[in-house]
């Protein structure tokens, strides 16, 4: 990457939208963690944008986004692991990459916790080798990193402002607060154009972690089961729809950088914190469903959960228009329709 990239042009997404379709047309882009839930959505878009995308994929599970749409002639694929110094830059090089958003990680919080050592090689060293590999080729102009409100840590200050610090201290949240850290030292170091997208809980369609709150509770209610809840359901989060989520990325990605250094990084949330509980109750009358209690199954957060996170998205509504557009109830409206779907082709719909 070429060094001293950090521009001050703002508002490319949110204040001119006709630029959200038309800036991406003939991009060169690399997609890392397509195959997930966000990466398979945001490759999506890009595609429907009309910009040349490359994805790099370790793994294509049967139940996925990517594996439901069917192959794209549009998208080239790169088998291999981002942990892999030459297969990342020989994919940059080889397909003249100018955008890179690095979405690879393990992004489930329970396994991550359960096994550091595998999440501490994805999302820490899988973001040193894209930061160092997107450095070393010419072509690219500018990377967006996959953080996390998780980076944060627990704080007694709400709601979160990007300048909150960065203490993760359970496993998952120390790897997003190292990823984060990385792209600072990078854009910092080598002036390279790095942005970082601080997202909270994102939920919608194409879900398959069904060990996640939403698309579990969902299926389960549109099973005519009781949905589990496995803390006592008082912790307290921030949603964020998926729609809304691709576009903070496409924001990110169309902006060349905010005004200084210090913009580097981006919340996005929904400014609507819940509970647990009455996430869960909404997902229920959101099914249509009447009568059905969540079963609360835990004792306080959980093991290695935070209490209470939200986030402030001002920054992201000043330097790049972007606002969440899709309220929580009509979200969830939104998500339940996706899923019925999916489980009626499946033949498991109550």
């Amino acid at each position: 990457m070429r060094p001293g990239r950090v521009a001050t042009r703002r508002g490319v997404y949110g204040r001119r939208p006709e630029l959200a379709d038309t800036y991406w047309q003939g991009r060169r882009v690399l997609v890392t963690g397509a195959g997930g839930f966000v990466g398979s959505w945001l490759t999506r878009a890009l595609v429907d944008r009309h910009a040349d995308v490359t994805v790099i994929l370790r793994d294509e599970a049967a139940q996925s986004n990517l594996h439901m749409w069917g192959s794209r002639p549009s998208i080239n694929v790169v088998r291999g692991s981002i942990s892999d110094y030459r297969l990342v830059e020989r994919a940059l090089n080889e397909y003249e990459v100018d955008t890179c958003f690095h979405l690879a990680a393990q992004a489930i919080v329970g396994p991550a916790n359960r096994s550091p050592l595998s999440t501490f090689e994805s999302n820490i060293r899988g973001t040193w080798t894209v930061l160092e590999a997107c450095r070393a080729c010419d072509s690219v102009e500018r990377v967006v990193l996959a953080s996390s409100d998780k980076a944060y840590g627990a704080q007694t200050v709400l709601p979160y402002t990007e300048d909150t610090p960065l203490l993760g201290s359970a496993p998952y949240e120390v790897s997003k607060t190292c990823a984060d850290l990385l792209a600072r030292s990078y854009r910092l170091g080598f002036g390279m154009s790095v942005a970082v997208a601080r997202c909270a809980n994102i939920y919608g369609g194409g879900d398959f972690n069904f060990t996640r709150l939403v698309p579990g509770a969902i299926r389960s209610v549109l099973l005519g089961e009781r949905p589990i809840i496995r803390s006592d359901g008082t912790p307290v989060r921030d949603y964020i729809f998926i729609d809304d989520a691709v576009a903070a990325y496409l924001a990110l990605g169309a902006s060349e950088g905010a005004s200084g250094a210090a913009d580097y990084a981006f919340n996005f949330g929904s400014c609507e914190p819940v509970s647990v509980l009455e996430l869960v109750r909404r997902i229920v009358q959101a099914c249509g469903v009447h009568g059905l209690e969540p079963d609360v199954r835990g004792a306080g957060p959980g093991h290695n959960e935070i209490d209470r996170q939200y986030l402030d998205s001002t920054r992201a509504a000043t330097v790049l228009g972007w606002e969440p557009r899709v309220p929580l109830d009509e979200g969830l409206r939104r998500t339940v329709s996706w899923y019925r779907q999916l489980l009626l082709e499946e033949g498991m719909a109550a």
